[in-house]
């Protein structure tokens, strides 16, 4: 009986270890069997980001097509536009510069008739004052020799006479003063005095006549004004 129970026991210890080694391999067998699993999941998910990325990439090239040809397309837009600026600047240009040649013929052919046109009417006023000349030197010739004072004081009233014939001709007018009230725009006073009979202001004789051409005045008369 001791004997048997000795078997017994000796033989659960090993019963035991065969269990638990049984046991180990299959956990062990579990876990290998796990692991392709494992590595099977991180191969998808590898292949699945490589996808995504491929996706991604092909979206941006998508993306940046359009865009660049946006750009170009701008960039185009605004290499046209500026030709055409330049274009218009140097026609712009040019149209100035003949502007400002034909202005300039203008201003030079407009001084050399104003020259001409003075050098004629300064020859035809002196052709006109020869006459003039001539009776002035027949009238002191004449009062040389016969020292006639009346001959002569009728020589020069009849020059003086065509002297002022030629310039009342060319638009010259004696302005009126004596008796008229004073003007400033046409008189200029060089002395005031006092008189009865007549009101301040008022011109009482000229010390020097004055004269208007063409309507302005060409230089004011000298006169003696009533205070």
């Amino acid at each position: 009986m001791k004997d048997t129970e000795k078997r017994v026991d000796d033989e659960a210890p090993e019963a035991v270890a065969e269990e638990a080694g049984a046991v180990n391999d299959d956990a062990a067998a579990e876990v290998e069997a796990d692991e392709p699993v494992a590595e099977q999941d991180t191969e998808q998910d590898t292949e699945q980001e490589a996808g995504d990325e491929a996706v991604s990439e092909r979206a941006d090239e998508s993306a940046e097509e359009p865009a660049a040809e946006a750009a170009e397309e701008i960039e185009d837009a605004i290499a046209a536009d500026l030709d055409k600026a330049r274009t218009e600047a140097a026609l712009y240009l040019d149209d100035l510069r003949r502007l400002q040649a034909d202005f300039d013929n203008y201003r030079k052919r407009t001084l050399r008739e104003q020259t001409a046109r003075s050098a004629s009417a300064s020859q035809a006023l002196v052709a006109r004052l020869l006459p003039v000349l001539d009776n002035f030197e027949l009238a002191v010739s004449a009062a040389e020799q016969s020292r006639d004072f009346d001959r002569m004081l009728k020589g020069v009233e009849m020059v003086l006479g065509a002297l002022r014939e030629v310039l009342e001709g060319e638009g010259l007018v004696k302005i009126e003063a004596e008796g008229k009230p004073f003007d400033p725009e046409r008189h200029e006073a060089v002395i005031a005095v006092e008189q009865e009979d007549a009101e301040p202001g008022t011109i009482l004789d000229i010390v020097r006549a004055g004269y208007e051409l063409g309507g302005k005045v060409l230089r004011p008369a000298m006169v003696k004004v009533a205070k």
